[in-house]
């Protein structure tokens, strides 16, 4: 535990961030898990607009610092690949 006054300050902040960072990683799984379902179940469009919102938060939590740059590029490749409906391999 910190001594000094703006350390105690800034643990309060970190714990802040990394709760805020949490919310935007958890939500990008949601996402990515919506937009599976949507494509097995074969629902066209319903897969695009969950493809759109995915897109969006990834964006959102790069620009963030919630996602390195190169794992959200990652992170939209393959859901782009997932709408295309390409193998993975």
């Amino acid at each position: 535990m910190p001594n000094i006054r703006q350390q105690k300050k800034r643990v309060r902040t970190a714990a802040r961030e990394r709760l805020q960072n949490l919310r935007y990683r958890s939500t990008v799984k949601t996402l990515t898990r919506r937009l599976e379902s949507a494509i097995a179940e074969g629902d066209a469009a319903r897969a695009e607009g969950d493809h759109l919102e995915l897109v969006r938060w990834i964006d959102r939590a790069a620009s963030r610092g919630a996602l390195h740059r190169n794992t959200a590029a990652r992170k939209k490749a393959q859901a782009a690949r997932l709408v295309s409906n390409r193998p993975s391999s």
